[in-house]
């Protein structure tokens, strides 16, 4: 059920940095009024009791592959190309003096 007075939208525009002027506000609590009454017709005309809720229409699978150190190249194979290294690291220019 969706509650919203305009207690709690004065914390949320607090919250969120944000400042609605007196009709907009009226706007928002009517807006969430409307949300409220249409849900409320919804369930009571819909028998829901048995369904599950859900969070996503389609299932997520969300698939990890096991973390294995593979070391694929050597300091000296990445370096190879570098203009200039110095005892194991890349020489760069200096940027600021």
């Amino acid at each position: 059920m969706l509650y919203m007075n305009s207690d709690i939208l004065r914390r949320l525009q607090k919250l969120n940095q944000l400042k609605l002027t007196d009709s907009e506000e009226r706007d928002v609590l009517a807006f969430f009024e409307k949300q409220s009454a249409e849900l409320e017709s919804l369930s009571s005309a819909i028998d829901t009791e048995n369904v599950e809720r859900m969070v996503h229409v389609m299932p997520i699978l969300t698939v990890v592959r096991e973390d294995v150190v593979v070391k694929n190249f050597t300091r000296e194979e990445l370096q190879a190309g570098a203009p200039e290294t110095m005892d194991g690291y890349w020489q760069v220019p200096r940027l600021v003096e």
